[in-house]
């Protein structure tokens, strides 16, 4: 008998359960330890000193390379979060524009870090730029100025009114500020700006660059314009630019490269004509450029990628990038199967080595996964894709789907079941061929989990479970002890269901009649997926990986060597258990050494203090925000938008030691990037989420 389980996250994931045995052998030394890959990254900046190339990772930290990108080691000592936004490089100092932290500086190639923040009013540091001994900060709320180095900030915005400093350009004693309100110049080192919009048809400057008297600017939407006088006037310049959201701008001689959010295009004539280069490419979403010599590096939201013949052709440098989203894992044989943000990967090898398997993929987030015989069905935000050849090719099978955001799937001999935002949950009999909806009983339409067991399925959602014991024709509740619980991964074994919530793991042994909750022994409550192999039930959390081996009586941390402890996916191969991390690749450690030797601090009070990813993310149009206070302490959870503004204030009161819990509700805002805030005491840490409408 088999049973397969199915979670939903962000990246939501499908486990198929293997039971076996294991023979006990104490280990030496019992850990953890990283894959080789797959790597990536969200690359916000790029700066290049001498031999170094220092790569700056939205939400990952700053990483260093001495050999030209091939390899990557992280450099993020002292820095106060790892929402790097903008880096600039002036002899041996490497400045750091955080998003909500102010600005970093390193004197020992990103070794260290210290904070120089004097004289800031607005630590929202969205570019950097630097002429002579000036360094001009642009932040949410005008321009800053430092002549020492850092040391010592002064505001230099008279005339910029409330604009946000979204990029900075130089040319001599000219200065160009980017904003959401357009562009500005200045003379006068800062002293003084004018606005120069003339032309323009949108005001959001993502980019500019200047080459003699050319002024490019790249804007969210409107696509580039050139500027010929010092930007009194502006010309759009986008024939065969297919993409108009200019994330980047870069000038080498005659070739100027846009960076945008659908590939890379090259222009040999000022920008008049534009044509696409992504030939290498795995990720088209272009957030920086840097040069070094005859080196193009390109950041992308998948990494670094290096061209050497002017963008025409690109090569990947992402080795030790290693801040990937692992979404779904699944075995399948002795195929491994690793979902991904930006596609799917394989390894033939126990992990040892991934491959890309994107052929037809279309781009697509991996949400989930499942085998059914010879195919392997993969959910995405574009419907269900088919393979027959073990990954290296896709099909599209979304006949009959009305809504294709796959959150979770599960399969059952000849029957594919799927969960979705928006639709429910559907099921095909001929191999995704045709999909109909199986939603009689259900109270909801967005699915977050799947599990099957022989002739009972079970959909988790955000106030509890349904329960079908006709192939999904028919839903009953199952919601007794469950309300307002939010399942996002369930798990099958024998008699037992587990459900897996925000606020820990409940348990039925009555098919799903009563459930109790089962959290002897749990740091974190937050649970994103299970892996059983006979007796043993693993559990990810966004703590870590915690075993039970009493039915979930008790649990203990299992974490030894486990350096990236936000867990999104399980799944056991053979001897091995492999955990996909959240910003930190899969990791690999033999069951054994868990089952014999287990450790873990089974304190239930927190140990420090620590915000949570939300729930689900993307969401649309609410999602749970968890937060953990080991001592009484001030409170504030802030949301934030994109440029900087205060959109809502959740919490904002003195809270006792413990955990807790916030919902946020965004249909009153616009589809895209948020960010949320906590400060407790003197503990400050920031999250991005996205909402998706």
């Amino acid at each position: 008998m088999k049973h397969f389980i199915v979670r939903c996250n962000k990246g939501i994931k499908l486990l198929r359960v293997i039971i076996i045995s294991l023979l006990i052998v104490p280990p030496v030394f019992a850990q953890w330890t990283k894959t080789n890959g797959p790597y990536g990254g969200y690359i916000s900046s790029l700066a290049i000193s001498g031999d170094n190339i220092f790569a700056g990772a939205a939400g990952g930290g700053v990483f260093l390379s001495t050999d030209n990108g091939s390899n990557w080691n992280e450099v993020s000592n002292g820095l106060s979060t790892d929402d790097l936004m903008s880096l600039a490089i002036n002899g041996d100092n490497i400045f750091a524009g955080i998003w909500s932290d102010g600005v970093f500086l390193s004197t020992d190639n990103g070794s260290s870090w210290n904070e120089i923040n004097n004289g800031f009013t607005d630590k929202y540091i969205y570019a950097l730029a630097i002429s002579g001994n000036n360094i001009f900060a642009g932040t949410g709320n005008g321009v800053f100025v430092s002549t020492d180095n850092g040391s010592n900030w002064n505001e230099s915005s008279n005339g910029l009114g409330k604009s946000t400093i979204l990029s900075l350009a130089i040319s001599g004693d000219n200065i160009f500020a980017g904003t959401d309100n357009g562009v500005f110049y200045s003379t006068d080192n800062g002293s003084s700006w004018n606005e120069v919009n003339n032309g323009l048809t949108t005001t959001n400057i993502y980019s500019l660059a200047i080459s003699g008297n050319n002024i490019f600017a790249g804007t969210f939407g409107g696509g580039v314009f050139l500027s010929t006088d010092n930007g009194s006037s502006w010309l759009a310049v986008n024939n065969g630019l297919t993409n108009k959201v200019i994330h980047s701008l870069e000038i080498i001689g005659n070739n100027l490269l846009a960076g945008t959010e659908g590939g890379l295009f090259h222009s040999i004539d000022n920008g008049s004509n534009w044509t696409i280069v992504n030939a290498g490419l795995t990720n088209y979403v272009f957030t920086s450029f840097a040069i070094s010599d005859s080196n193009i590096f390109a950041g992308t939201s998948d990494g670094v990628f290096l061209s050497t013949d002017n963008g025409a052709s690109w090569t990947s440098g992402r080795n030790g990038i290693t801040k990937e989203n692992i979404l779904s894992l699944e075995i399948s044989g002795n195929n491994i199967f690793a979902g991904t943000w930006d596609g799917a990967f394989l390894s033939t090898d126990n992990g040892v080595s991934w491959t890309e398997i994107n052929n037809g993929l279309a781009e697509s987030s991996i949400l989930s996964l499942a085998p059914s015989v010879d195919n392997i069905f993969a959910g995405t935000p574009d419907g269900v894709f088919i393979s027959t050849d073990n990954g290296l090719s896709w099909t599209a099978v979304n006949n009959g789907l009305t809504s294709t955001y796959i959150s979770s799937l599960a399969v059952s001999g000849n029957n594919i079941f799927a969960g979705t935002f928006g639709g429910g949950v559907f099921l095909s009999t001929d191999n995704g061929s045709s999909w109909s909806a199986v939603n009689n009983g259900l109270t909801t339409t967005n699915i977050y989990s799947l599990a099957v067991s022989e002739n009972n399925l079970f959909a988790g959602y955000y106030d509890g479970v349904f329960i079908s014991t006709d192939n999904g024709l028919s839903w009953t509740s199952g919601n007794n002890d469950l309300a307002g619980t939010n399942i996002q991964s369930l798990a099958i074994s024998g008699d037992n269901i587990f459900a897996g919530a925000l606020g820990g793991i409940f348990l039925s042994t009555d098919n799903g009649t009563s459930w109790s909750a089962v959290n002897n022994g749990l740091t974190n409550y937050v649970i994103t997926s299970f892996a059983i192999s006979g007796g043993n039930i693993f559990v990810g959390t966004g703590g870590g990986v915690f075993l039970s081996t009493d039915n979930g009586a008790s649990w203990e941390a299992v974490n030894n060597g486990l350096t990236s402890t936000y867990i999104l996916s399980l799944a056991i191969n053979g001897s091995n258990i492999f955990a996909g991390a959240r910003l930190g690749g899969i990791w690999k450690r033999p069951l054994s050494e868990m089952i014999t030797s287990v450790e873990g601090d089974l304190t239930k009070i927190p140990l420090q203090f620590n915000l949570c990813q939300n729930y689900p993310n993307p969401f649309n149009p609410s999602t749970l925000i968890r937060y953990e206070l080991p001592r009484q302490s001030l409170v504030t959870l802030k949301i934030y938008d994109i440029l900087g503004r205060e959109v809502a204030i959740l919490v904002n009161e003195q809270k006792p030691a413990g955990r807790y819990e916030t919902r946020f509700d965004g249909k009153s805002l616009s589809s895209g990037v948020y960010f949320y805030r906590i400060k407790a005491g003197d503990f400050v840490q920031t999250k991005k989420m996205v909402l998706a409408k």
